[in-house]
Parts: C-alpha cells; structure tokens; sequence
C-alpha cells in the first residue's frame, strides 16, 4: 500500500475540522446556554407546535416519497410497461423544480392551498425523486434469477416483490428515506409560501426579528438534535445485514411482467404523480411566465448573473476541499481516512438553517470581516454540497488504475507531474459532474443565501423569494423559470449516474 502523503492528509484533515464548524455552534450553544436557559426555551408551547408540525411531516411525507418512488421504479423496471424509456426519464424531472418552486406553482393555482396536507402534498410531488433513482439503479443490478426462482415456486408477482425484491432495496430505501427526510427538515420557501410553520420556518422568522438570538439558537439545537436521531435511526436500521451476490450472476435483464388489464391503472398512477408533481405547478408557472411584463425586470440579468458567480465559486471552492478526502479514501483508506470522510458527511447533514446560523455567529465572533461577504456565502455552500463533489470525485478516481500513476513515475516523472498528467484527464467528466451537480445545488439553495449575503445580493432564488413574497407571480415566473433550466442539466446527470451505477 502507499504511504499515505502527509501534506494531502494535514489539507483534509483541515477540511473536515473546517466543515465541522456548524456541529460545534450546536454543541456550544447547547453549552453556554445552559440547561436552565435551555429548557426555558424549548419547553414552550409554540415549541410543541413546531415539533408536531414537523414530526407529521417527516412520518406522513417520508413513507409516500419512499412508496411512490420504489413503486415508480419497479413499473418502470420490472413491468412491461408501455414507454417505460420515457417513462424513467420523466419521472425524475420533478428534480428539476425546487420545492419552493413547486409551492409557487400550487399557490398560485390553489390559493387556498396551505398547511399539513399541502406540505406533504407539495413535498412528496418534489422528493420522490430522491428514492426512486437510487430504487431504480438497484432494481437493475439485481439477479433476476432470485425472483424466477420465486415464481418456479408458485409465487404471485406481488409476492415476489415483497418477499424476494423489498428486502434487497432495503439500503436504497432507507438511504433515499434519509435524504427526503433530510430535505424536509431543511426547507424553508416551500412551507413558508403554505404558511406552514415548521422548525426552519420559525428559526428563519426569529432570526429575522431577533437576529441570532436565544430563540433561535434553541430552536436550532432542537433540529439539529432531529437530524441525529434521523442518522442514528437510518444506520441502526441498515445495520450490518448486505444483500450481495458473489460472481456477476445471470447477465442479463430480468423478464418484465406483462401487465395486462393492469396497464392502465398504472399507466394513469404514473400519470397522476407527474400530474401533481409538475403538470398543475408548472400548467401554473407558465401561465404566469408568458406575460409578457414579467420580462422587463431590470433584475433579470444581474440575478442570473450573481447566480452565476455564487454558485460557480462555490462548485469550484466544495471540488477542491472534497479532493483531498476522495484522495485518501480511495487511494490510501483507513480508517482516519473514514473518519473524515464521516465527518464531513456529518457537518454536510445539518440543515441549512443551522449551517447559516453557525457562519453567522463565528464570522461575528471571530473573523467580523467576513460577516455578510461573497466568502461565506460560498462556505455554506461548500459545507452543504460538498458530499456531491465528493461521490462524484471518488467514483471517478476508482476507475483510474494506481498502476499508471507508477508507470508514469518509472518514466521519471515525480508523483505530482503523474497525478496532473495522468490521472487529471481520467478524471475530466468526474470533475465536469462534480462541478455541475454542485454548482447547480447552490444555484437553488435559498436559505443560506438570504442569511449570508451581502446587502443588495440578487440571486435567481432570493429575488424569486422577493417577487412571490410580495405575491407578484408575474414578476416572479422568469426567475423561476431560469432556475429550472440551470436544473435540467444537474437531473440528466443524476440520470446518467444511476444508469453507470446499475451496469456496475
């Protein structure tokens, strides 16, 4: 084995120190607060609202985003379903409209929409995606073997899924539950437009008002401390249990079932799902969108500018910290090099609200200079996107055999020149994906933008916020509008890696 580099090491070790920044401003406030302090502040009444409202979100949405999308896929999958090509295209693309977006689109075409049943509503039409790609590259690497091995003893379709299929999308299920659930605690514009208050909501309300005050601090240990109970409950439950097979078993594609009369009910669910998830919202947000007044926003140009430049710093600032740590996972691993990995998953699984409230207090404390700066700005994106960077750069680094890097070191040439001259250009569409799916992670976020940015900052999120705020749909369709088509690229690369993970 190598001998792992020290200055790559002491650089990721950094990183991961860095990142974990917004883990310590819990575990300090939940210090210097006090249990006295604290207890006054949680054990409140509106505090009880909160954790309701929130808690029936996560047990009603997560369970139908992980229903819809594991059903979704296994007709798409494993049923001769009429169009199933473009059928597993398109049910990604509510992917390609943000949440918030989303609740726009159904206000505006349902004022009355609003509260626990609209959240859910509007969070499972947006979520889903996030269990149905990981269900669906799984379904394809599964040995159909297994399940004609089912029916040769009798078993109804139905029966094979539950007892033969279910059990091997258990790792995709509860790792796509966690990311909806995950995003749940984290949104803010899409519940806030319902008028549906949650923790995040009622954090950003408080820091608005109270700046980062007691109050909001509280409020953020409680979230926080949810999302620990989220990762330990996800892990619990994955325990230790693999379903792998040994060999490359049969290679070839598992036999759709023939649907029959059945073709049209799910033709119609199907159907129906895109139906609430985009064809309503978006129907809506065309509407608005081809007024033509809407346009001739002088803020136009200078938001998807803005856009571009935040984004693309941080994309670029979350690809050079996740180098490092790809680095020594996937070509020195150990068990130091798990660790910061683990970290790093750790800080990047707060919500964003948390993320924004740690950078604010520290950068006041701390470093004044950089409160409300482009730089930390960036920082919360790094911070809250970096796992994208980070898969897509391991991935990419696996497939590039260790043996080139020491060819190219016998031809004389120093282990940095092999690594730039080598290994760099097999990287290239690794480093394109890392760059993308980030990037375009933070052309979305919302939150973290409105806290951290400089007066005056206009993003294609924050001046669509402003515009809908204000309950101008017009003014606010083209922002709108931009933000899905910067997002369709970022769903084809979802895509495309579900597709390279299932011929794996």
């Amino acid at each position: 084995m190598l001998t792992t580099p020290v200055p790559l090491l002491a650089l990721a070790v950094i990183a991961a120190a860095l990142l974990l920044v917004p883990v310590g401003f819990v575990v300090w406030v939940a210090i210097s607060e006090g249990w006295s302090q604290l207890s006054t502040q949680v054990f409140r009444p509106r505090v009880g609202e909160l954790l309701a409202n929130t808690l029936g979100l996560l047990v009603l949405a997560a369970p139908l985003c992980v229903a819809v999308g594991v059903g979704a896929a296994w007709a798409v999958e494993r049923t001769a379903l009429p169009g199933r090509k473009i059928w597993a295209i398109a049910l990604a693309s509510p992917l390609a409209m943000p949440a918030f977006v989303g609740g726009y689109g159904w206000i505006s075409a349902v004022p009355s929409l609003q509260g626990l049943g609209g959240g859910v509503l509007i969070a499972v039409g947006a979520y889903y995606p996030l269990v149905y790609l990981p269900a669906l590259a799984t379904l394809r690497r599964l040995d159909p073997a297994l399940e004609e091995s089912a029916r040769s003893l009798g078993l109804s379709p139905l029966a094979t899924f539950w007892r033969v299929v279910l059990p091997q999308l258990r790792v995709a299920i509860l790792g796509g539950g966690l990311v909806v659930a995950l995003h749940l605690l984290a949104e803010y514009g899409a519940f806030a437009l319902l008028r549906f208050d949650t923790f995040t909501t009622a954090i950003v309300s408080q820091f608005q008002s109270s700046f980062a005050g007691p109050a909001a601090n509280a409020l953020g240990v409680v979230l926080a401390a949810l999302c620990l109970v989220l990762l330990v409950g996800e892990a619990s439950a994955r325990g230790r249990l693999r379903y792998a097979r040994i060999g490359r078993g049969a290679a070839r594609p598992a036999v759709p079932y023939r649907l029959g009369r059945a073709a049209i009910p799910v033709t119609a669910a199907l159907s129906g799902i895109l139906i609430l998830a985009v064809g309503i919202p978006g129907a809506s947000l065309l509407r608005w969108a081809l007024r033509p007044e809407g346009w001739q926003s002088i803020h136009l140009l200078p938001a998807l500018t803005q856009t571009l430049l935040l984004s693309g710093g941080g994309a670029l600032a979350a690809t050079v910290v996740a180098l490092p740590c790809a680095w020594l996972s996937v070509r020195h691993p150990s068990r130091l090099a798990r660790g910061i990995e683990g970290a790093m998953y750790l800080a990047s699984s707060l919500p964003t609200i948390i993320v924004a409230l740690a950078l604010v207090t520290v950068t006041l404390r701390v470093v004044p200079g950089l409160y409300q700066t482009p730089a930390t700005v960036i920082a919360a994106y790094v911070i809250v996107f970096l796992p994208r960077a980070l898969v897509s750069l391991r991935s990419g680094l696996a497939q590039v055999p260790p043996r080139l890097e020491e060819a190219a070191q016998t031809l004389g040439r120093t282990r940095f020149a092999a690594t730039v001259e080598v290994t760099a250009p097999l990287m290239a569409s690794s480093f394109g994906a890392a760059l993308a799916l980030v990037g375009l992670g933070c052309a979305n976020e919302l939150t973290a933008t409105l806290l951290l940015a400089p007066s005056g900052t206009r993003t294609l999120a924050t001046q669509f916020w402003s515009e809908t705020s204000n309950a101008d749909f017009v003014a606010g369709a083209p922002y709108a509008i931009m933000l899905i088509v910067l997002s369709v690229p970022s769903v084809a690369l979802l895509l495309a890696d579900a597709r390279r993970r299932s011929d794996r």
